[in-house]
């Protein structure tokens, strides 16, 4: 087979696995501009070195291949960069306000108190005390099952309360 016929039908082959290069992606990414962004530059990688694809080879795990490289060549980019730090961060305050702690603080103090005592004592024991669930489970008499279905929901009254 000559080179043209060659690389016009991996072209074809390469198109029908766009799909599936978009599929791989999602492993990758959640966002679909980062997987669009991922596929696009393995075809165009893919594209670039089609002399060097070797026949006998499946497209698809070489696609994979180049995919998987241009990942983690972008992730080791990204943990390099600062994102923002810059002139930006100059204006920036380099200790957040006590205030808005406080305020927060004296809202989930609220929030609590407002929890059945059931709920309260739970959540008391086991975040504020520092108790594990085995033996919070022993302090009230309980299962720890019930200790830990006590905590989660009063964290899920807290932050209905809270409203975050």
């Amino acid at each position: 087979m000559n080179r043209e016929n060659r690389n016009t039908k991996l072209d074809a082959e390469l198109i029908e696995l766009v799909p599936a290069l978009r599929n791989f992606a999602r492993h990758f990414y959640a966002s679909p501009n980062d997987i669009d962004d991922l596929v696009q530059e393995t075809i165009v990688k893919a594209l670039a070195n089609l002399d060097k694809f070797e026949e006998g080879t499946r497209l698809k795990s070489w696609l994979f291949t180049i995919m998987r490289n241009a990942f983690c060549t972008r992730f080791g980019l990204a943990k390099r960069e600062h994102v923002g730090l810059g002139e930006a961060s100059e204006y920036r305050t380099s200790v957040p306000p006590h205030q808005e702690w406080s305020i927060r603080g004296h809202e989930l103090e609220t929030a609590i108190a407002k929890l059945p005592e059931r709920y309260r004592a739970a959540i008391e024991a086991v975040f504020i005390q520092g108790v594990s669930y085995e033996e919070a489970a022993k302090q009230f008499g309980c299962p720890i099952g019930t200790i830990k279905s006590r905590v989660n929901r009063a964290r899920e009254k807290i932050v209905n309360q809270l409203g975050d």
